[in-house]
């Protein structure tokens, strides 16, 4: 956990770019199983946001995640993106 202080004076901004590939990256987290468990609710929801942000082959990988998840797990995960994004 991390337990230092950020100087916000000398922070600079990331690319915009970045935010895409940050949620791609939570995608394959998921997908992976590194967390020790695959979880394809969570990892379509993260490559729908990426998708979003424009990152191209996450298209992909949401559709190969979906083709492995029921409708109903589907529904959950563009649920939480949606949510998501409202919140963000």
């Amino acid at each position: 956990m991390f337990q230092g202080t950020f100087d916000l004076e000398t922070a600079t901004p990331i690319d915009a770019r970045a935010l895409s590939d940050v949620l791609f990256e939570r995608g394959i987290y998921w997908a992976s199983g590194r967390s020790g468990i695959v979880d394809l609710v969570a990892a379509h929801k993260w490559f729908n946001l990426a998708a979003l942000k424009g990152r191209k082959d996450a298209v992909a990988l949401r559709q190969e995640v979906a083709g492995q998840m029921s409708d109903a797990e589907i529904s959950i995960a563009q649920r939480e993106a949606r949510a998501w994004v409202s919140a963000h």
